[in-house]
């Protein structure tokens, strides 16, 4: 019974589905969107030679190279760990959204994965992960992110939010 089971599992493990257009398409627009962006700031407006700009008085534009990861944790000058951890981390995201049943669920693993694959990019071909959005308010900072960082985060949010809040209709009682 259990190795029909493990079977089954296997068996149900996809690499393409109905969804996988729209994770496709909407992991490529975070990551063309990102990279447009960062070559914008970077190579046109010249972020570095004229940053910090003060856009509001808690919102700057910085220039910050991060070659760790999350609020710049394990910082690194060797970028291929992170770039192998990204990728592999894209995959499982993958294979999950290629078995998700809902857009929803499909929509926000295409943001995390287009935003990971966008920071990877930056690592493999400019050694740190280009950010340039300060928040910060008297002597609160918040740490400097980018657009692929809030792909990230709202396809987080999203999963957590369907999780939830959109659950399959049974009760949630005693599952953890």
């Amino acid at each position: 019974m259990a190795d029909a089971l493990r079977q089954n599992r296997l068996m149900r493990v996809r690499l393409w589905s109905a969804l996988s257009p729209l994770v496709l398409g909407l992991a490529a627009l975070v990551f063309v969107v990102d990279q447009g962006h960062k070559f914008w700031m970077i190579d046109v407006y010249g972020i570095a030679a004229r940053a910090p700009v003060a856009v509001t008085s808690f919102f700057d534009l910085v220039m910050v190279w991060n070659k760790g990861v999350s609020y710049g944790l394990f910082t690194t000058h060797t970028q291929g760990w992170l770039i192998g951890v990204s990728l592999v981390i894209s995959g499982v995201l993958w294979v999950w959204a290629c078995g998700a049943e809902r857009a929803f669920t499909a929509a926000a693993l295409a943001l995390v994965i287009g935003g990971a694959l966008a920071n990877a990019f930056d690592r493999a071909f400019r050694g740190a992960v280009a950010d340039f959005f300060h928040f910060h308010y008297q002597s609160l900072s918040w740490y400097v992110f980018n657009l692929a960082d809030v792909a990230i985060v709202v396809g987080v949010g999203l999963l957590l939010y369907e999780s939830v809040f959109m659950g399959d209709g049974a009760p949630r009682r005693g599952k953890a």
